[in-house]
């Protein structure tokens, strides 16, 4: 719609009516509504993509219709069709991040996460839902990369080795397993990543940095899910509940996993041998024991392991090293789950319940022993 109060020369007449989003030119606004609506005029003529804007079906003839792609990242190694991605691309090195919110102080490598940012954080209006959880989003783009934890559609595919994965980001970050180029490695504990945001995030374990604050209570956060999951103790929502023990989470991919402990459900299988595990970081450390690769050694007690970080929080039992701590009191602890615990301490949540009788746990090994006590 055009603002009539907004005709003078250097001002944005044209405002989105769904966002708010002012431009001035009603071309940018005919372009912007595609994000709410989720139209998509521009079709490819050699495969079912189609794209709300030319410059992305472009972009997609280069990427995926033509095998060349001149453009080369001196960084990592990285190829690309057009100098705008390989520009793009470059800012995950640099961190440059030159999109500024003119609401926040949010700043961001790409246009995309701008704007995406505005609809979530700046609009209230999250139109997009999931049919199958409570899922809500502003982008039909997001609902449709969260339909794949339903689905189990993996569209991205590993050219070295069987490896697929639901998000293009995850690709990316296998791939550097078979090239070991510029890994960013984190000085306190040896964690290992293709992706500087993700050692941005990781050395928050170290530093203690907790930048995303609840809105509600003093509780703070390293990371944006963590406070996303931590929201629903003030408004109840989503949250998915285990029928058998009374296990709850914000997530339902969580309650997918926690679920397998009471079905014995196993589904990550070993190609060399019967095992099989229920969470697949179990199977990657199994894995170990056949090709003999990376294994981790405990110089104090010969405890061998896959993974560094698993190495990084054993050491703790033999140094007493405890980094989490309680904000509340004095307590600390040398691993992340038994925080967790003690905090129910604090805010007097007993999340494991009784199916039998009206009784309820802080801690699940309670509820345990309750069954064994009162109902056996």
């Amino acid at each position: 719609m055009e603002d009539p109060s907004c005709r003078q020369p250097g001002t944005k007449p044209y405002m989105c009516g769904e966002c708010g989003y002012r431009t001035a030119q009603k071309s940018n606004l005919s372009s912007h509504v595609r994000i709410h609506t989720g139209e998509k005029p521009y079709k490819c003529d050699q495969c079912d993509y189609s794209a709300a804007w030319k410059a992305s079906l472009d972009h997609h003839h280069l990427a995926k219709h033509t095998s060349e792609k001149p453009y080369v990242c001196d960084e990592c190694g990285y190829r690309a069709a057009l100098i705008s991605t390989l520009a793009r691309h470059m800012r995950t090195h640099t961190g440059e991040k030159p999109y500024k919110c003119d609401q926040c102080d949010y700043a961001t490598a790409q246009k995309a996460h701008l704007d995406y940012h505005h609809l979530a954080k700046h609009t209230s209006e999250k139109s997009f839902v999931c049919d199958k959880c409570e899922y809500k989003t502003a982008q039909r783009s997001n609902l449709t990369q969260h339909l794949k934890t339903h689905t189990g559609e993996k569209p991205y595919k590993c050219h070295q080795c069987d490896y697929s994965a639901a998000r293009k980001s995850s690709l990316d970050q296998h791939l550097a397993k078979h090239t070991g180029k510029n890994l960013f490695v984190c000085d306190e504990c040896g964690y290992k990543t293709a992706l500087k945001l993700n050692l941005s995030r990781h050395v928050r374990i170290h530093t203690g940095e907790k930048p995303y604050k609840c809105d509600q209570c003093d509780y703070s956060a390293a990371r944006k899910h963590q406070l996303d999951r931590h929201r629903t103790k003030h408004t109840g929502e989503n949250l998915y509940v285990c029928e058998e023990c009374g296990y709850r989470t914000a997530k339902k991919s969580n309650l997918t996993t926690h679920i397998r402990i009471h079905t014995g459900e196993k589904p990550f299988k070993c190609d060399q041998c019967d095992y099989s595990a229920a969470q697949k970081c179990h199977l990657d450390q199994h894995l170990a024991k056949h090709t003999g690769e990376n294994l981790y050694v405990c110089d104090e007690c010969g405890y061998k392991t896959a993974l560094k970080s698993v190495l990084s929080q054993h050491v703790r039992v033999h140094t007493g090293e405890k980094p989490y701590k309680c904000d509340q009191c004095d307590y600390s602890a040398a691993w992340k789950s038994n925080l967790k615990q003690h905090l129910a301490q604090h805010t007097g949540e007993k999340p494991y319940k009784c199916d039998q009788c009206d009784y309820s746990a802080t801690r699940k090994s309670r509820l345990d022993r309750h069954h064994r006590a009162k109902h056996n």
